[in-house]
């Protein structure tokens, strides 16, 4: 009955403050600090909870030995089902081809450039003087521009507001035009568009490169600077290390071991508390996002310019979430998919209303072990490492969005190109951190790994917040189900 009341509270927060949100803006950013105050209660109490979780989890198996095969169980599922979600994201984006947009204007209003058929200029001295024309954003020398009457392009040097007008200083014409230098012209339509891709090319980085800052990650040079920094890799290494330590010392370790396991049980009655604020707190976070986005009017010709792309990654999202997972959970898990999903559900309502499964952490916790009956031990030890290395939903964006700004700047990825983008991916989304937007930070490594444009970041994040929330769901999705099918695997071991 409880977890019923806990789901009908959290569905109506998110309904309520999307209503709020989406039809009043300003009312919608009004409450965003009180969803930001839930976040942060959550946040507090992640990195004591995982340190307790963990260690008390390990202590839990007496041997320290007998954590060998869990850890090695854990690990293969976590492998093997964001390597499975990688290969359905690169199999949909090179069907569905969401970069190749219907009209070239669509093309350069993607790529974060700006058609205006209709606009005056005038040209003294390679400066162009766009009258009557006010321009969206500010353009640099990472723009070029095209003057359609007279199909001449130029890179741009500079560009400003001079005397309620917009003024472009052109650095160089790509074409010998004598008649616009030193003279006053004038004509009519104007494109900006990005420059080629092959001015933003990166340097290479390689998986070796990737490889080894994920394990130097694990090691912290200050464990509290870590914790300070809410770096969850190195806090999670410590654990493990002290929790395998305290199992072997026998009677001396016991009292340490009794105080971990008193302050999990301390940290889950604050979890309980929180979960009495969720549904204010994750309403305001939906109406104070939509405030943000300018409501239903902003969000929507966004979410529709971006369409294709949004729906080949929810596609992916989908497939992964809805077919994958739960065919492991139904023939390894042994667990109906259903009565599983619903138990789960506060989790993954709190998981996309935050977009962190770092701080839907401790809800997901005890959904797995008052709901979903995982046992503590494993549910200490399987859920704080997923929320860390497990990030299906984040690999399988990460290789659409990369593969989705390849199309969009016209550029062709062969077959090394996607292995490189597999293998990347699926590293980078380990050493993501469990925080928003932390699959942008990790992008950048897939984009250099394929020498990309960085750039190209850009053209998603005008609905990046909200597809930062679907794949943070299916993050916690996937832990819920590893904790399940690995807790039921411990516990046919220790029947034998």
């Amino acid at each position: 009955m409880q977890n019923n009341k806990l789901l009908a509270g959290i569905v109506t927060g998110i309904v309520a403050g999307a209503l709020l949100g989406g039809l009043n803006p300003e009312a919608g950013l009004a409450v965003n600090f009180i969803g930001h105050l839930f976040i942060t209660f959550l946040m507090m109490i992640v990195m004591p909870l995982i340190i307790a979780a963990m260690i008390s989890g390990i202590c839990r198996f007496g041997d320290v030995r007998k954590l060998g095969p869990l850890g090695l169980k854990t690990l293969i599922y976590y492998l093997t089902t964001t390597a499975l979600s990688v290969t359905t994201g690169i199999a949909l984006v090179l069907m569905i081809h969401p970069g190749q947009l219907a009209s070239e204007t669509e093309q350069i209003e993607a790529r974060g450039g700006i058609v205006l058929k209709d606009a005056s200029y005038s040209i003294e001295n390679n400066t162009i003087i766009i009258d009557g024309a006010s321009l969206p954003g500010e353009y640099t020398s990472s723009y070029s521009v095209l003057l359609l009457d007279r199909n001449v392009k130029g890179g741009i040097l500079s560009h400003h507001g001079k005397n309620g007008g917009e003024t472009i200083e052109v650095s160089s014409w790509t074409q010998d035009e004598k008649n616009l230098e030193n003279l006053a012209v004038t004509g009519k339509g104007i494109v900006i568009d990005k420059l080629p891709a092959e001015r933003f090319l990166q340097e290479e980085r390689t998986i070796t490169d990737i490889l080894r800052e994920v394990l130097t990650g694990l090691i912290p040079s200050n464990l509290f600077k870590a914790m300070a920094e809410n770096d969850i890799l190195p806090v999670i290494t410590f654990s493990l290390l002290l929790g395998a330590v305290l199992s072997t010392l026998g009677v001396q370790g016991k009292p340490v071991i009794d105080f971990f396991n008193g302050l999990n049980e301390a940290i889950m009655k604050i979890v309980h508390l929180a979960m009495y604020a969720a549904p204010v707190g994750i309403g305001a976070l939906i109406a104070g996002r939509l405030g943000e986005a300018g409501g239903f009017t902003g969000f929507l010709p966004e979410l529709l310019r971006l369409g294709k792309y949004a729906f080949t990654v929810i596609a992916g999202l989908l497939i992964h979430s809805m077919v994958i997972l739960p065919l492991i959970l139904k023939f390894f898990g042994k667990t109906g998919i259903m009565r599983f999903a619903y138990n789960t559900s506060p989790a993954l309502l709190t998981a996309f209303s935050t977009a962190s499964s770092s701080a839907t952490l401790p809800l997901t916790v005890e959904c797995a072990e008052e709901k979903n009956n995982v046992s503590p031990r494993t549910a200490g030890f399987v859920l704080p490492l997923g929320a860390t290395i497990n990030m299906d939903g984040t690999a399988l964006y990460e290789a659409v969005a990369v593969i989705f700004i390849a199309q969009i700047n016209g550029i062709t990825l062969g077959p090394p190109e996607l292995v490189i983008i597999f293998l990347t991916a699926t590293l980078a989304a380990i050493g993501a951190a469990g925080i928003p937007e932390a699959g942008l930070v990790t992008m950048v490594l897939v984009l250099k790994a394929v020498n990309l444009p960085i750039e190209g970041i850009s053209l998603i994040l005008a609905i990046d917040w909200f597809l930062d929330r679907c794949r943070t769901t299916v993050n916690v999705w996937g832990d819920s189900v590893g904790a399940k099918i690995i807790d039921r695997y411990v516990k046919l071991a220790n029947h034998r």
